[in-house]
Formats: C-alpha cells, sequence, structure tokens
C-alpha cells in the first residue's frame, strides 16, 4: 500500500489535482512562478548524506508540526483544502431540509449531529445506556458470548475478529475470516517490552482505563480493580497474538476449517449458535488466521471471571464511542491515544474530527459529489494513460531479469497484464439507501453506520465477487495493490500536489511523484515478498519454479537487512522483515518509473528546470511524495506497529540501491548513503 508518509486515510484538495498535459507537451514551466521543487531543498545538506532532508529541508522548516497534529505532511496540506470543500457541502447540506432518505438529508444530518456538543455533553453515556445495561446484566459464559456477538456489528475489538474477504485460495468466494483481535493497546509488543517508553505506556494505560471506567459511572476503587482485571485479560490474549512480522506470511495466517472443528479447537464452546447470533448461521467453514490466538480465547472464555468479561466489554465499547460522546469522555480518551502515545498536544477542531468521521460512516456518498465537481473524465484518463506507461516499463524489467528463468518469467507477464487498473474513482457506487441517518445523537449515527458496514459485508457471503467494488473512496490521499483481484487502486485524491500549477507538473515531477510512489510501486506489490505468493487470478498458489523463488527470496533477504540496520528512535530500529513488501514496493516503484520515464520528451532533452536536470527532478519528485514529519511519540508507535518504514527512510532506504541516483547527485564513497555495489539490492 502506499500511504501517506504519516497517515493512510488523508483527502485530498480537489482543486489541486494535476492534469498531465505536461507530459503530453514536454518540460513547459509557468517562469512566473518559484520552481516547487527548487524551493523545497536545503542546500546546507549534501544529497549523498541525506537526500529527504537534502529535498525537503526548506519545507520542513517552514511546516512545524501543529499542536493538534501527531505529524504534519504533504497530504496533510493537500487535506486542509478539501476540508473547507467537504464542510461547505455539509453546512449546505444541514439547511437544506432535504426528503428523508436522501443522500443531502443523511449529510446534513450526520454534520448537525457531528457539530452538536451542547447535546453531546447533556447526553453524556446515556445513547450507550441500553448497551451498558445489558452487559452489567451478564451471568453466565453463555451471556458473555451474546454479549460479544452483538458488540461485533457495532465495530466493538471484543475479543474476536470476524471479517469477510475473498478466499485466499479461491479469488471467485467471498470467505468469512477470524483474525486475532480484542487488545486496547496497538498491539501484542505493547504488553511485553521492556523499554522504558513501552512501560510507560503500559502504565499510563491502567490509569486510562480506570478513568474512563470513572466517568461511565463506577467509583474510583471499583474502576482501578476493573482496570487491573481488564488489563490482565488483554494481556493473556496479547501472549497469544502474533507479531506483526509474521502476520505477513499468508500460507501462515490461512487455517481453513469447517465450523464444527472450531469447537475441537476452542473446547466448551459451540461455535455455530455463536455465529448465528453475529447473523453468520449459513457459513459452514471459516479460515482462522491464528488459531493460537482462537485456543486461548477460547479459555478465557471458560475460565475468566463473569465480573472482569463485564468489565472488559463495557471498556471496549466505551472506548469504541468515546470521540462521539461527551467532553470529559472525549478529552481523556484524546488525552491518553492522543497526547500519550501520539505526543499531540491539543484536539483537532471539531469540525475536521466530525469530517473524518463521515467519511469513515459513508464516505462514497461525499465521493460522488467530490468528483461530480473537482475530477473530470478526462484527468481520469490522463493518469489512465500514465498508469499504461509504467505498467509498460515494469513489462521490460520483467523480460530484462537475469536471475529467473524463461518458465517463470512467462508467468510473471501473464500476472503483470492481468493487473486491473482502477483510476480515480469507481464506476458502480455504494448504495447506501438503507443507511438510516438523523439527528437523535452522533453516536447513535455511528452505531447505525457501523452496523450498515457489517450488514453490507455479510450480504457478499454466498455471492459472486463484485470486482467492480473499490476499498477506497476518490479522496482518500492514498493507494493499494488487493492481491485476491489482482489490481490496483488509485484514487482521484492520491495524484493532488499543493502549490502546484498543472503548468508546472513537468514530467520529471509526475513520473516521480504519481508514477513511482504510486503507480509503480502498487504494482510491484503484486511481485513483493507476500503479493508474489498470489497467481494471476488472484489465488494463493506457488507459481514459481523453486529455483526462481531462492533467487528471488536471497534478494528479499538483503533489503531486509539493509533495513534492519537503520536504528530511527533510542534503540528502536526498523523492522526490515515487517516492512519488506513495502520496501520492496519503494524500489520497484522508483526504477520502474524512471525507465518509463526516460522515454518522454524530457528526459531525452535533458534541459534543467531551475537548474536542476530531468534525472534530478525525477528522484525530487519521488521525494516530494514522503515530505512531512512526525513526532517521537507517534514514531515509535509505527515502528512497532507498521508494516511501512518511516517516511525519510522511504527515500534514503532505496535511493541508495539505485546506480541512477548515484549519478545523478555524484554520490561517492564517503557519502552516508553510499553503498557499495556488492551491497546494492537489485529485485525488479
Amino acid at each position: 500500500m502506499k500511504t501517506s508518509p504519516l497517515r493512510p486515510w488523508l483527502l485530498a484538495a480537489p482543486a489541486l489535482l494535476l492534469a498531465l498535459a505536461s507530459c503530453q507537451s514536454g518540460n513547459k514551466s509557468n517562469s512566473g512562478q518559484p520552481d516547487l521543487i527548487q524551493a523545497n531543498l536545503d542546500t546546507t545538506v549534501r544529497p549523498g548524506d541525506d537526500f529527504f532532508k537534502y529535498a525537503n529541508g526548506t519545507w520542513l522548516k517552514k511546516h512545524p508540526i501543529p499542536a493538534s497534529e501527531s505529524s504534519w505532511s504533504i497530504g496533510q496540506e493537500v487535506q486542509d483544502e478539501v476540508y473547507a470543500r467537504l464542510r461547505a457541502l455539509n453546512e449546505e447540506a444541514t439547511k437544506a431540509k432535504a426528503a428523508a432518505g436522501t443522500t443531502q438529508q443523511k449529510i446534513g444530518d450526520f454534520w448537525a449531529t457531528g457539530m452538536d456538543s451542547v447535546t453531546a455533553d447533556k447526553q453524556g453515556i446515556a445513547p450507550l445506556k441500553p448497551e451498558l445495561d445489558r452487559l452489567a446484566a451478564l451471568r453466565t459464559p453463555a451471556d458473555v458470548q451474546a454479549a460479544i456477538a452483538r458488540l461485533i456489528p457495532l465495530n466493538v475489538n471484543a475479543l474476536i475478529g470476524p471479517f469477510v474477504s475473498q478466499d485466499n485460495k479461491n479469488s471467485e468466494k467471498m470467505a468469512l475470516y477470524l483474525y486475532q483481535a480484542g487488545l486496547g493497546l496497538p498491539n501484542r509488543d505493547y504488553y511485553f517490552n521492556k523499554d522504558k517508553r513501552t512501560a510507560n505506556i503500559r502504565k499510563e494505560y491502567g490509569g486510562h482505563v480506570a478513568k474512563m471506567l470513572e466517568l461511565m459511572g463506577e467509583d474510583a476503587a471499583t474502576a482501578q480493580r476493573h482496570s487491573a482485571q481488564l488489563v490482565k485479560l488483554e494481556t493473556a490474549l496479547a501472549g497469544s497474538s502474533r507479531k506483526l512480522e509474521a502476520l505477513r506470511d499468508p500460507y501462515a495466517n490461512y487455517n481453513k476449517m469447517a465450523v464444527a472443528d472450531l469447537n475441537k479447537l476452542t473446547p466448551g464452546l459451540d461455535w455455530k449458535p455463536w455465529l448465528a447470533q453475529m447473523e453468520l448461521g449459513k457459513v459452514d467453514s471459516v479460515i482462522v488466521g491464528q488459531p493460537e490466538f482462537y485456543r486461548e480465547a477460547g479459555r478465557l472464555l471458560r475460565t475468566t471471571p463473569i465480573e472482569d468479561w463485564k468489565a472488559y466489554l463495557q471498556w471496549q465499547l466505551l472506548h469504541t464511542y468515546a470521540t462521539y460522546l461527551s467532553k470529559p469522555i472525549d478529552n481523556e480518551n484524546f488525552r491518553f491515544y492522543g497526547t500519550v502515545l501520539q505526543g499531540r498536544k491539543e484536539q483537532r477542531a471539531r469540525w475536521k474530527r466530525v469530517l473524518d468521521e463521515e467519511e469513515d460512516a459513508m464516505g462514497e456518498v461525499l465521493g460522488q459529489l467530490f468528483v461530480k465537481e473537482y475530477f473530470s473524465p478526462e484527468t481520469k484518463a490522463r493518469y489512465a494513460k500514465l498508469t499504461e506507461n509504467v505498467v509498460g516499463s515494469f513489462r521490460e524489467h520483467i523480460q530484462a531479469l537475469t536471475w529467473m528463468s524463461d518458465s517463470t518469467k512467462q508467468k510473471a507477464l501473464v500476472k503483470l497484464t492481468k493487473i486491473t487498473p482502477k483510476v480515480g474513482y469507481p464506476d458502480k457506487w455504494k448504495d447506501y439507501s438503507t443507511l438510516q441517518i438523523n439527528r437523535d445523537s452522533y453516536a447513535a449515527n455511528m452505531m447505525r453506520a457501523s452496523q450498515w458496514k457489517y450488514r453490507y459485508e455479510l450480504n457478499k457471503l454466498g455471492k459472486p465477487v463484485d470486482r467492480t467494488e473499490w476499498g477506497m473512496t476518490p479522496q482518500t490521499y492514498n493507494a493499494y495493490y488487493n492481491p485476491s483481484n489482482n489490481e490496483i487502486v488509485l484514487p482521484a485524491a492520491i495524484f493532488a500536489i499543493p502549490g502546484l500549477q498543472d503548468a508546472n507538473a513537468d514530467d520529471a515531477i509526475i513520473y516521480g511523484y504519481a508514477g513511482a510512489s504510486t503507480i509503480g510501486h502498487e504494482l510491484t506489490h503484486g511481485f513483493d515478498d507476500e503479493g508474489s505468493q498470489f497467481d494471476e487470478k488472484g489465488n494463493l498458489r506457488n507459481w514459481w519454479s523453486k529455483k526462481d523463488r531462492a533467487a528471488f527470496q536471497q534478494r528479499v533477504n538483503q533489503i531486509v537487512r539493509q533495513f534492519n540496520g537503520y536504528t530511527v528512535l533510542d534503540s528502536l530500529h526498523i523492522n526490515g522483515k515487517a516492512t519488506a513488501g513495502e520496501n520492496i514496493a519503494d524500489l520497484g516503484g522508483i526504477v520502474i518509473a524512471f525507465d518509463a520515464f526516460k522515454k518522454t520528451d524530457q528526459y531525452k532533452k535533458g534541459e534543467k528546470i531551475g537548474g536542476l536536470t530531468p534525472t534530478q527532478r525525477y528522484f525530487l519528485g519521488y521525494a516530494l511524495g514522503w515530505q512531512g514529519h512526525q513526532r517521537d511519540e507517534v514514531l515509535a508507535q509505527r515502528i512497532l506497529t507498521d508494516v511501512h518504514s518511516p517516511a525519510s527512510y522511504r527515500v534514503n532506504g532505496p535511493f541508495a540501491d539505485v546506480p541512477a541516483f548515484y549519478e545523478a547527485f555524484n554520490v561517492k564513497p564517503g557519502d552516508k548513503l553510499y553503498r557499495p555495489d556488492s551491497a546494492r539490492v537489485t529485485i525488479w
């Protein structure tokens, strides 16, 4: 996945979406405006020592992280502009008095309840009271199971993690998966790592849980006792949870079994009625990601006191909906998850947070308005053409490989040919007609939205796979590769660059920014250490010869060692194995899109813009896509939880492996980024 350097769900400003006229007309630039690439440079830094800071240093100095944010990046600059546009659409809808059930009514009512903090403060925990009372009445393990079944559709992280997706070994069918879940901290390592930073977070977490339970109505002593009990319960769940890197092995996380065999995995639990309570009664088989987790979850359901389960489930419900409730609850939730975990100094403006939640609740409703006004069919066609050019370059790279046999090459080429590019926005939109939004409460609207999404996904079971569906909205500043569909999805917003007019968008920038860091990156995901295990139809199947697979794995091991060697913060270093797929995709995107760029008129003419050669501008264009910085707290969190390397290493790391980079910036032995030929990684 090609995420923003810092937040994967960023929106992008429609007014800034780049047309590719420059890709067709050479390197013409508007001399009336300063060159954006040159303006970002920090020439006090040698490009061979730290190219990320050389490329973005001046921008970083001019854009400190706001107090309300844990990070700041090019994507958030873009997002700020789109926020204003979406706010105007919402405010207009709120005043429109639209007919019930219409898109405008749903947008208007969602906005009205989201912005009504006075009513939220008056209501307190009242929107959750019926569910909290049900949890308080639990008496038996069967009651606990029934409660979990009620909470799952509400998007509550209640012990188990069911979801619907294509069967990894039969991409024509939708399957039910069960994955590890149930933790209040970001992942299992937070419960066990002994470094001072993580130990302090654990301590703070216990206090936070107790405070939230007090705000729910418990006295201080009871809240402290319940906090200790539920943290102990979560620690047991964490102990049976797999590490980040282990979750990237598709074979190890594919354990298909009949529902009856689930009972053997968790003795004493009868899954058939439990699944029926979750509206999954017709399912006859499941794919269990981590059997050892479910074995432990089953044991805990049998042996943990009911009082502990009450506290755990009430806490999980309160945590899920905290930001939609009264100010004291919202503020305490932010204190821990925003400040302690991410280093943010203050809450973001409420109206921005409401827009984020609206995106999550019914993003394609906004998406339809977004593309209608701001992303033309002509612009979509231009980026489709750029995608075609990068695919062509990848084809040539595969054909030229020296480490892969001809028979495996042919299969790789078939897979590449079968990759479906989705550019800009979907041809068919989700139908939200059954989603009910009104003005009773913000939390109630989010509950209904969660239930709608849950049932929308369940409805896919037993039906043909809809390969036209998108997993992101057009206004999302992100992109992804889906191995089961063998597709790359490139939302309209990912192509935006703030502060750059079309006339200044020379080919070099576009091929670096969009061609390498987005299009080439996502294509390469189909051939990284994980994606390469899926065939052209999207099935988990080995299409490699044993010798070729070994040669590929040798190169993967090289990039794992390279990134393992990068220490980022204190004693924290990049997890090379967990981030391998993204690092492979970064490197692949750079070299593939560069060869596509070499076919443009701009590259062939070799004329400088802003004193920079076309090749230099290409690498700077790529670095532009990772422009951003973050607080130490969130950096530490992402080292433990994110499969992406930090932004600066997504520039400096792969560039150190690319010969054209050395030539463009005269990188020599003694420079900090220099790696001898024998150490440079070459894969695709």
